[in-house]
């Protein structure tokens, strides 16, 4: 789960910059319409909504834009129809699943299919890529504001599956359904959480090691995916040494 907590960690501080010049709003958004087109604009009853609009909080967006995307949703106001789409595909040895919402899937289909020929990726077969993973809760406290064990008694204490140490942070994982309660059970407890969201982990099992110029195509590839306004999430089943990752953060 390493190479996740390490990547994950990356794209949070790569979203917060993206959400400076707007493009994580745009993203964010899309998942709120979707959510509430799907279930309704009631975050009480709609997981996927609540999930949506508290990744949106962590980032700043402006309530008018989460109002607006839920109303976008609901039909209260026009906005254009989106539709999930999956995608697995291969770099080498190691398994890509692409998330997204589109308003037109052949073009997106396209698109991402362009973008991995040129990164010498390609797409591989329906479901090849999204067995290695399982959906998890996934929230992150930095090692500065608790100690281990005290938050491993907390986190175990308020439903979590389990906790991780990864460089500065602590990991901790759990039932996608118990997100909100763990969350919410570590802030009652004044522990505050750096990142909170619903993420695919891939299995221990299948993580691949990659380092030097495998890791960075992977990286690349990765972070141009996520470029593309379609996409929602990336996930990749890699580990790269905590060395190799100080050396291609410092590029």
């Amino acid at each position: 789960m390493s190479g996740h907590s390490k990547w994950a960690k990356i794209k949070h501080k790569k979203g917060a910059e993206d959400a400076k010049r707007g493009a994580l709003f745009t993203k964010l958004s899309k998942e709120i319409t979707a959510a509430a087109k799907e279930k309704g604009g009631n975050m009480e009853t709609n997981f996927r909504l609540r999930a949506a609009v508290a990744r949106a909080r962590e980032y700043n967006m402006p309530q008018s834009n989460v109002e607006n995307a839920i109303k976008k949703g609901t039909g209260e106001i026009p906005g254009i129809v989106f539709e999930n789409v999956a995608f697995d595909a291969r770099l080498g040895v190691v398994a890509i699943l692409i998330e997204g919402l589109t308003d037109n899937k052949n073009r997106t289909t396209a698109e991402i299919r362009n973008l991995l020929n040129k990164k010498g990726a390609a797409l591989s077969g329906v479901g090849s890529s999204a067995r290695l993973f399982t959906k998890k809760g996934y929230l992150t406290v930095d090692k500065s504001k608790i100690g281990e064990d005290a938050l491993l008694e907390a986190a175990l204490d308020a439903g979590a599956d389990d906790v991780k140490t990864e460089g500065d942070t602590f990991d901790i994982y759990c039932d996608p359904t118990k997100l909100e309660a763990v969350k919410n059970a570590l802030t009652a407890k004044n522990i505050d959480t750096a990142s909170a969201e619903v993420t695919m982990v891939p299995d221990p099992n299948s993580i691949v090691n990659i380092e030097g110029s495998e890791a960075r195509n992977v990286l690349g590839l990765i972070e141009a995916l996520e470029e593309n306004e379609d996409i929602q999430n990336v996930y990749a089943n890699f580990d790269i040494s905590d060395e190799e990752m100080a050396k291609i953060s410092a590029e």
